[in-house]
């Protein structure tokens, strides 16, 4: 049966590693890559020059294809745009504004593009812009998200009911489970950001590792709805005032390397999405996607038989 998406990327199996800011680096992305998904590098931390060089790093890490996010918000120059344009990477995923900016200068050097959508107006929109593919973000996710939430698999059937191109599930996913479940309603792949950033290979601090584990299903919390950006962060004493107060400080990620890498979970907002409560320890890339892949076929296998003998 054909799978698109692993048409368009050259990837082993359909699995994303999501861009996080800062953490989508060579080290996480390149572990990825080699465990047989496809590591993204991230470019919204802004930091171009830093950014161009782990882009550089990946073809020293990494023999397999490789891709990376461009998102329109944070782009502060051209000069990301065009390296990437002639980098050679063949695999490109745009967020957080209108991707028509952008298609001409990538088709141009024949990358596909994919570009992520919280509703079905903008996954209409991004198609009709000439996208290669869709990033489904579910509310459930983690990071930047819409306001207006809708739950990932509520819009994947009706995204699909509107347009017929390949769609990556993002939010709520850690596992083979939530891979069929995301199959089923249409996915051809699945996009997975919580689950890596607990990682070993993550170069997150562990006190964010752990928090993430500790987490419950109820552990996280979506901050600043009636302003920009809107996010879905981990529940600390911080977020938990900013919640009630409804609107986040200018300045809330100042000092987010400081959560990232010096372990303070107060200093900022530690992004993960509902997904949280479903991961129990730290585990491998290569032990997350092998037995993401495992689960994934024996439900499926499982649900074949069903479909067989029109069973339940």
């Amino acid at each position: 049966m054909m799978n698109r998406f692993l048409e368009h990327t050259g990837a082993k199996y359909p699995i994303i590693q999501a861009p996080m800011g800062w953490i989508a680096r060579s080290q996480l992305a390149s572990a990825v890559c080699n465990a047989g998904g496809l590591g993204i590098i991230e470019t919204s931390s802004g930091e171009t020059e830093n950014c161009i060089a782990e882009i550089k790093k990946m073809k020293e890490m990494t023999d397999q294809p490789f891709g990376i996010n461009l998102p329109l918000l944070f782009l502060r120059d051209e000069n990301m745009i065009k390296f990437v344009a002639e980098s050679g990477v063949k695999f490109v995923t745009t967020s957080a504004g209108n991707p028509e900016k952008l298609i001409r200068i990538l088709k141009e050097h024949d990358i596909v593009v994919y570009h992520a959508v919280p509703t079905v107006k903008a996954a209409v929109k991004a198609v009709e812009a000439g996208v290669d593919g869709l990033v489904v973000e579910g509310g459930e996710g983690g990071g930047f998200k819409n306001p207006e939430e809708v739950s990932l698999l509520v819009l994947l059937q009706a995204i699909r009911e509107q347009v017929d191109v390949p769609m990556v599930a993002a939010g709520g996913t850690v596992d083979g489970r939530g891979m069929a479940a995301a199959f089923a309603a249409g996915a051809e792949a699945i996009q997975m950001g919580t689950r890596f950033v607990s990682a070993k290979e993550s170069p997150v601090h562990d006190n964010y590792k752990q928090s993430i584990i500790d987490a419950e299903d109820t552990g996280t919390l979506v901050l600043n709805k009636k302003a920009t950006p809107c996010i879905r962060a981990l529940k600390t004493e911080r977020t938990k005032e900013i919640y009630e107060e409804g609107l986040m400080p200018k300045d809330m990620f100042a000092r987010i390397q400081e959560l990232y890498f010096g372990g303070d979970m107060e200093a900022s907002a530690g992004l993960a999405g509902q997904s949280s409560a479903l991961i129990h320890e730290q585990k491998s890339v290569a032990d997350i996607i092998e037995e993401t892949v495992t689960g994934f076929h024996e439900i499926c296998n499982r649900m074949g038989q069903m479909g067989s003998s029109k069973g339940f």
